[in-house]
């Protein structure tokens, strides 16, 4: 087995979504890759040699879905590192308390302590800017961020990559058309962050990728049917993009360092 096993839990940010890669013959309609997958190849190709890989991340889940679905099977594959993010589907439902998100946080932190596994945390990125009630969302995610960080402030041990805080990851060129999940330049320069904090050297192009033709923006009423219309039925129907998906890399993979 591998020194470095590193599994991901979280939803659609870990998953990957806005990261779209197209058919290959492991994969014939199409798959999303993310961050995480390129944090794992990053960190072989740094390290020069393999890592073992897992990634139970599926979009839709709310915080607290995420830790009682997705937390005890990542720690039964006895990982070396777990990521974990979460609450960004929660900090969009208005009633959500900030506190019960939080508290996510620290019971991860508790099993992860009791494992032996080391923690990497992730704050999302910021899409408040792009997206109606930007001001609220923006609000809000302030106050999720402090109040995780709070849980974690005397945890030196506790590996962070913060993306809520960069601004330049806030411009619209690192987000796909729906405005909620980055685009591949997005997913890049979150993946480096990574590697920079677990120690690593990331490619140094991976913080700014050229801008893709594909970043441009819908107009805003294409933005309206295609994208928010969608969501809003979703959530009045209390449905999940999520729903009946199943993790895209259940058990360990090898990362090999080419």
């Amino acid at each position: 087995m591998s020194s470095v096993r590193f599994v991901a839990i979280g939803d659609s940010f870990t998953e990957g979504v806005g990261d779209e890669l197209p058919g290959d013959a492991d994969h014939p309609e199409g798959y999303v890759r993310g961050w995480a997958d390129l944090a794992a190849q990053g960190w072989a190709a740094s390290r020069g040699e393999s890592i073992a890989y897992a990634n139970l991340a599926i979009r839709g889940k709310l915080v607290w879905p995420i830790v009682r679905e997705q937390l005890e099977r990542a720690l039964a594959l006895g990982p070396t590192h777990l990521s974990f993010n979460g609450g960004g589907n929660d900090m969009l439902r208005p009633r959500t308390s900030i506190a019960h998100i939080a508290d996510a946080f620290s019971h991860v932190l508790r099993r992860c302590d009791e494992e032996g596994v080391t923690l990497i945390l992730l704050s999302g990125a910021n899409p408040a800017a792009g997206l109606p009630l930007g001001r609220v969302i923006q609000r809000r995610g302030d106050l999720m961020s402090m109040a995780v960080l709070d849980r974690v402030a005397r945890r030196d041990d506790v590996i962070r990559a913060l993306n809520w805080p960069d601004s330049e990851l806030s411009r619209p060129s690192y987000w796909s058309e729906d405005r909620l999940h980055m685009n591949a330049r997005g997913h890049h320069r979150v993946a480096a962050r990574v590697l920079e904090a677990v120690g690593e050297r990331p490619p140094e192009n991976w913080w700014a990728l050229p801008e893709s033709p594909e970043a441009a923006r819908l107009r805003r009423s294409e933005y309206f049917r295609e994208h928010l219309g969608p969501w809003m039925r979703r959530r009045l129907t209390g449905t999940s993009s999520g729903d009946g998906r199943e993790p895209k890399y259940p058990e360990w993979i090898e990362i090999p360092p080419g």
